[in-house]
């Protein structure tokens, strides 16, 4: 034979060494017999991969996001709890629009025309101090007396009359807007002049470092409600005897549901 012939049956006798998957090694072939397959599982009657099984449970429905309510502007606390001698008199209430133009109209006045000129009132205060009183209520009386959308005094309605040759009559919605006008310019000027000289009767707000501090614009908020003499046994310490009455006033100035009249 040949050196050709010897190479090709060499040749030969690998390859049919190789088709019956003898490796020249019993124990690596006997390992290879009984390893597991790493192939993918097969259902019998299609011969394709069984899927997995789908999740069962139900995806949570999402929920709706509530909106926050928007806080209500500080009411008048009768309104919630009226005592049992309050009442409302047998007028008809007149409409809050009507009673809008009364207060922007007495916010309009000066009612210092000799002695203090430039002290001026401005409408956004004393809306405020007639809905915190009233509720801009035309026909309501309270148990102290109160009367009306500012729920006047008979004594400061007198004090009123007297000072400035008047005769307000506080039944009248317009006169009853009138004397509590009157009144809180009376409060400025007087604090003014007693606690803050050279304040010129500025009412802003600007003025105040806070609704409980000691300033004009406080001081006179709250000895509408406190009176002179409630306000001077607060002088010396310098602090408001109704600060929560105050507050109350100070926000209805800037967000008050009045404004939608």
């Amino acid at each position: 034979m040949t050196h050709r012939w010897k190479v090709l049956a060499a040749v030969v006798a690998l390859i049919v060494a190789a088709g019956c998957g003898l490796t020249g090694n019993k124990d690596d072939d006997v390992a290879a017999a009984v390893t597991p397959s790493a192939e993918p599982t097969f259902d019998l009657e299609t011969e394709s991969p069984t899927p997995e099984p789908e999740p069962t449970t139900p995806s949570p429905t999402p929920t709706k996001k509530k909106k926050p309510k928007t806080a209500e502007p500080t009411q008048p606390a009768f309104w919630s709890q009226l005592p049992d001698c309050a009442h409302y008199d047998k007028t008809k209430a007149v409409p809050k629009g009507t009673i809008k133009v009364a207060l922007k109209a007495a916010a309009g006045r000066t009612y210092w025309n000799t002695e203090a000129p430039q002290l001026k009132l401005n409408y956004p205060l004393l809306k405020a101090v007639a809905w915190q009183e009233s509720g801009w209520q035309s026909n309501i009386h309270n148990c102290d007396g109160g009367a009306g959308v500012m729920q006047v005094m008979p004594a400061t309605v007198e004090m009123i009359n007297q000072r400035f040759g008047l005769a307000y009559n506080p039944a009248l919605f317009q006169d009853n807007a009138y004397v509590g006008a009157n009144y809180v310019a009376w409060l400025t000027k007087w604090a003014g002049d007693k606690y803050f000289p050279g304040a010129n009767y500025n009412l802003s707000a600007s003025k105040c470092k806070t609704h409980s501090s000691w300033c004009l614009l406080n001081v006179v908020i709250s000895g509408y409600n406190a009176g002179q003499g409630g306000i001077e046994a607060a002088a010396e310490s310098k602090t408001l005897p109704n600060p929560e009455y105050v507050a109350a006033v100070r926000s209805l100035m800037t967000r008050c549901q009045c404004d939608k009249y």
